[in-house]
């Protein structure tokens, strides 16, 4: 069946769905951040703002690492910005974009504390990242699924486009 990509923005609950969709598939979960940031003992954040193309590329080969593989896959917010990594999900699996508005995702994000893409104001930082990743999300995606509501909402959604595609 191959690999199931969560993709969206921060706050849009790619995490936490992916946990909650791998324990009723009994499919592991990956988080390619947590994969980055454990690969090269270095935040997420810090990486982010020190050398962003290098991140990138550990980014780009945590996906092809997991790709086709039984796994329900958490990305980071901004996978869809290089396009070997969405080439790769999307001939590797079902990629299901988590999409919530941007006063959603601030609610979500709080005071953005520990995410270098905001500033002082998230919701414009957010909104801001939102309106220029838009067309790149809607691309990478096979499945869009509404993610305002709550986690097991939003995983019963994914679970069902999931069934639908296989």
């Amino acid at each position: 069946m191959g690999t199931l990509w969560l993709i969206g923005m921060m706050g849009s609950g790619k995490t936490t769905v992916a946990a909650l969709v791998g324990e009723r598939l009994r499919r592991p979960v990956v988080d390619t951040d947590a994969v980055v940031a454990e690969q090269s003992g270095r935040s997420v954040a810090a990486w982010l703002v020190e050398d962003a193309a290098g991140f990138r590329a550990a980014e780009r080969h945590a996906v092809a690492a997991v790709a086709g593989a039984d796994a329900v896959v958490a990305c980071g917010g901004g996978v869809v910005l290089d396009d070997a990594s969405v080439a790769t999900m999307r001939a590797t699996g079902l990629v299901v974009w988590l999409e919530a508005p941007v006063e959603v995702l601030a609610d979500r994000v709080g005071s953005g504390s520990g995410r270098p893409l905001l500033g002082a104001d998230p919701e414009a930082d957010l909104a801001r990242i939102a309106a220029a990743r838009l067309d790149r999300y809607r691309d990478a995606a096979h499945v869009t699924v509404a993610a305002s509501g709550n986690p097991q909402d939003v995983a019963e959604e994914v679970m069902a486009a999931w069934a639908s595609s296989s």
